[in-house]
């Protein structure tokens, strides 16, 4: 069987367990749970947070919770929505790994240009764990990192 056309575009992280984050608070809360539990964490930014809250914002809150966490292996991903402009801001901003929800024809041309700068676009991921209006977001992100609880997930 031959290998897929765009492997990098497809193959979701090696986390099944990723949070949606929506702040520096959050990321760090999810970043406790990593360190407590020692699992490795995915992070995702909100949906079409390229668009609203930039990607300068996303690589700044995921620098800073790295270093305030170091014994994380994190990985963070930027949504991007359908907006390949977005995409593209994101990988001149220096974003690692995006999602791309947009046409499939786009999302090939996009994987293109991250794998030319080192970097990986995904078109899914596992549900998520979404931190918006959790009430107890600590709790809720060591019983999702550990398997306990489905969480209030998004896709």
């Amino acid at each position: 069987m031959p290998a897929p056309l765009f492997p990098a575009m497809t193959a979701p992280p090696p986390h099944p367990r990723p949070i949606r984050i929506h702040s520096l608070t959050e990321a760090d809360i999810a970043c406790a749970a990593a360190a407590d539990l020692g699992v490795p964490l995915l992070l995702v930014s909100a949906p079409g947070a390229a668009a609203s809250a930039g990607a300068g914002w996303f690589r700044e809150v995921v620098a800073r919770a790295a270093a305030r966490h170091p014994s994380v292996a994190m990985t963070a991903v930027l949504d991007c929505a359908d907006r390949p402009g977005d995409a593209l801001g994101a990988l001149s901003a220096g974003v690692a790994m995006l999602l791309f929800s947009g046409r499939a024809d786009v999302a090939e041309r996009l994987a293109d240009i991250a794998a030319q700068r080192g970097a990986h676009l995904l078109t899914a991921l596992p549900d998520a764990l979404d931190l918006r209006r959790v009430r107890d977001p600590r709790r809720a992100c060591r019983d999702w990192l550990s398997g306990q609880d489905d969480g209030h997930v998004t896709e």
